[in-house]
């Protein structure tokens, strides 16, 4: 592949992401439009206006293991202002890659990807490092899941601020059921081919145009929540008999680490901490520690 930073526009408007575009008014029925993003200026916004640029990425990967090797990569460069607001959108960028190993049957029936679609195929590394490099802001569906993996690839790519769609939106606050990519989209009226990496992009991109009740797109509201501070909260020491309270109250296992974990945002901190004391370190749950090990975080940190 070759180009430039896919910014350029080809002079055709984007399609609006709003919930209420492809819904007939006979509420018993709705209909689902696909979602197709286009190349160019959005008509939204100022475009000379100071803009901020992100990149929105997805992987699929041989497996969900920590040694899972990246088959796909895709991403797509787009500009936004202080309001949220989706200014103009890049060109779609999409690898595939040998993993040197064969694909298991679970894979090929998510992906659609087969062995035979990856013989001789790699990665541009600068390509799709100097795409990422230049962005305010990296945004994955699952960040958690794709930033080690993206990172572990392109081994020369610099820290760089993430955020998650999945997790630092308030999509029930937003009018939302759930948090999967598909439900998300299905609810405001699009439809797509989940696990094909470039349409999982292009699915992102469509939501974070939705509009908040506010008003405000729902890029703003991950912008905002990713320059926030949060903290990552590892429950050392708890007991195995409160680990089902800690699944319930989000947290996730390391089993490299041995410990519980969640993230809160630090409006929240004061809370989770009360909850710990209460829940896991109190007397008589079993607790072999005096309470949680803290660690402020930032967009940089986050997500790894």
């Amino acid at each position: 592949m070759t180009g430039a930073d896919g910014l350029a526009s080809d002079g055709s408007a984007a399609l609006g992401g709003h919930a209420g575009s492809c819904v007939h008014r006979d509420e018993d029925v709705r209909s689902l439009r696909r979602v197709s993003v286009r190349v160019g200026e959005t008509g939204l916004g100022d475009p000379d206006a100071a803009l901020r640029v992100a990149v929105a990425l997805d992987v699929e990967t041989t497996g969900l293991g920590e040694d899972a090797k990246v088959i796909e990569l895709a991403m797509r460069r787009f500009r936004y202002d202080a309001e949220g607001r989706i200014v103009e959108i890049g060109r779609a960028w999409s690898w595939r890659e040998d993993p040197g190993e064969s694909l298991s049957v679970e894979v090929i029936r998510l992906t659609g990807i087969t062995d035979q679609d990856l013989v001789g195929r790699r990665i541009d590394d600068r390509i799709a490092v100097g795409i990422l490099e230049g962005a305010d802001l990296v945004i994955a569906h699952n960040a958690a899941f794709d930033r080690p993996r993206v990172e572990a690839r392109l081994e020369s790519l610099p820290t760089l601020r993430w955020a998650c769609s999945y997790a630092e939106i308030d999509w029930q606050d937003a009018g939302f059921e759930g948090r999967s990519l598909g439900w998300l989209c299905a609810q405001a009226g699009f439809f797509f081919d989940a696990h094909r990496a470039q349409a999982d992009v292009d699915a992102v991109i469509t939501l974070l145009r939705h509009e908040r009740t506010d008003g405000r797109p729902l890029m703003w509201e991950l912008d905002d929540n990713a320059a926030r501070d949060s903290h990552l909260i590892e429950a050392v020491g708890a007991a195995y008999g409160v680990k089902d309270a800690l699944r319930r109250r989000g947290y996730r296992w390391n089993p490299s680490a041995q410990v519980w974990w969640r993230e809160v945002a630090d409006r929240d901190l004061m809370a989770e901490e009360f909850w710990l004391a209460t829940e896991v370190y109190a007397s008589g749950r079993g607790s072999r520690g005096s309470g949680p090990r803290v660690t402020p975080r930032t967009a940089y940190e986050r997500h790894r």
